[in-house]
């Protein structure tokens, strides 16, 4: 798996790409192009999406439209501009109903629960989203500006609401990831939890808990209860209810 980031190509030339809808992309001589800047970026984020980040390739890219790697080129510097192409897009076409909702804590769980569905449908933003260097697009910057609307009305300033909306968010990628690792240990076992528990019952079962007293009581609890060891969707409920808790003190106290 290789490390990928946003804001590491060129600044000049992927501001440009970002805002192409409203400054405009140089017109290049010769016949016009079959495919557009949009087309790259659509195949791209189709391959990121079916088979991961590291699939995503200008050769790959290319392959999908079925032209030829340069063709490509001519649209986008590289994978570097590429990336950040890919995830403004992605940030530009989430739903932004406006805000109608009285209740701050309803606003806020819309903007996690929002995320989260973004970062199922996309699970390669877990590994590109960067908050030192976004990518300065339109998507961006329609994010943000809708997601800071849901604090309208709290009472905030503006430093404490951009640092809670950090949170709320950190909170959201934290759980996606650790569900998104759930589904790959699955995928390469070939297990389920269930299966997996009960494969290593028979060894479990001959070894003494009674120095443990609290692990084995409060494990097999929290076992039972989920019906494994651990449950991306009750963990999400109680966690994003605990983050909601910890901001009330600021917004109520």
């Amino acid at each position: 798996m290789g490390t990928e980031h946003t804001g590491g190509g060129d600044p000049d030339r992927t501001l440009q790409l970002l805002w192409r809808h409203q400054v405009g992309l140089p017109r290049r001589r010769g016949p016009r192009p079959s495919r557009s800047v949009d087309d790259v970026i659509a195949a791209a984020i189709e391959l990121g999406d079916a088979e991961g980040l590291d699939a995503v390739s200008v050769r790959a890219v290319a392959a999908r439209l079925g032209i030829a790697p340069m063709s490509v080129y001519t649209h986008v510097p590289g994978k570097a501009e590429l990336l950040d192409l890919m995830l403004d897009t992605v940030y530009l076409q989430m739903p932004r109903p406006p805000w109608r909702s009285r209740s701050w804590r309803r606003r806020l769980t819309t903007v996690a629960e929002g995320n989260r569905e973004l970062l199922r449908r996309h699970p390669w933003v877990t590994r590109l989203a960067s908050l030192n260097r976004p990518p300065l697009g339109p998507g961006v910057f329609a994010k943000y500006e809708h997601e800071l609307a849901a604090f309208d009305g709290t009472g905030l300033d503006d430093v404490t609401v951009d640092a809670a909306l950090t949170f709320l968010l950190g909170f959201v990628h934290q759980q996606v990831r650790a569900e998104q690792d759930v589904r790959r240990v699955t995928a390469a076992s070939g297990q389920t939890d269930a299966e997996w528990w009960a494969a290593n019952a028979p060894l479990l079962q001959q070894l003494d808990y009674s120095p443990y007293p609290r692990a084995t009581r409060v494990g097999e609890a929290a076992g039972t209860a989920q019906g494994t060891a651990y449950d991306p969707d009750r963990a999400w409920d109680f966690g994003l209810a605990r983050v909601l808790d910890g901001l009330a003190a600021l917004i109520e106290g």
